[in-house]
């Protein structure tokens, strides 16, 4: 992108969670498992898996391992896998990617392998200017190497960049890199116990645009 394109208003970059941020990964999981409780539960067990490993491992394994600790046919991360093409857009997703694209470079830091984190982000047609894998940065978030590779790719400093979280513990990794965070809190998650807290959350996409558009303000 020119940088006489860039906005002076906007931050140079913005930076997002992919999975939860913008799709809604949550049904996905819920159908592949077979009822909301049993997908919000294996959610909830990957999600410990990954946030507490750090260094990468394969994602694919964590996803399978997380399935069957709490108890899921071992068909599911297969069903998982085959509805992956089909994860569907937070409403507003592309609206916002759309209006920030003329102002912003625009990023994705996602926990996720390569190939299935290249294949979510392509569903928002959005001609991404960096899309870092905690498989490609070697370490899972929170740990602050994917967003830093990301920024570092984008010859962005964290003053000059948002982030738009959908877990609250991105938190822990956008306060080590100091990056201003939005967090999109669709679902309603409560903090992690000693997470900062982001500069702004809602459970919708719309009031990101006002936020970033003034950014460069204060």
């Amino acid at each position: 992108m020119p940088s006489s394109a860039v906005s002076a208003a906007y931050p140079r970059a913005v930076l997002f969670d992919l999975l939860t941020a913008l799709l809604d990964s949550w049904t996905v999981w819920n159908r592949a498992a077979g009822s909301e409780a049993q997908g919000r539960a294996w959610r909830a067990e990957y999600l410990r898996r990954t946030y507490g490993c750090g260094a990468y491992l394969p994602y694919e394994r964590l996803v399978e391992e997380a399935a069957a600790a709490v108890g899921l046919p071992a068909g599911a991360p297969a069903a998982l896998e085959a509805q992956w093409d089909q994860l569907p857009a937070w409403d507003g997703a592309r609206e916002l990617l759309q209006a920030l694209r003329p102002h912003c470079l625009l990023g994705v830091v996602t926990n996720c392998s390569e190939r299935l984190g290249r294949r979510a982000a392509g569903l928002l047609g959005v001609d991404w200017d960096v899309v870092v894998t905690s498989e490609a940065a070697g370490f899972y978030k929170p740990d602050p190497r994917p967003y830093e590779m990301a920024l570092a790719r984008l010859q962005v400093a964290p003053t000059q960049a948002a982030f738009v979280a959908g877990s609250g513990y991105d938190m822990f990794g956008t306060a080590k890199v100091g990056l201003r965070t939005y967090w999109h809190n669709r679902v309603g998650l409560l903090l992690p116990e000693g997470a900062m807290e982001p500069e702004v959350q809602s459970p919708r996409l719309e009031e990101a645009l006002p936020w970033l558009a003034r950014f460069s303000l204060g």
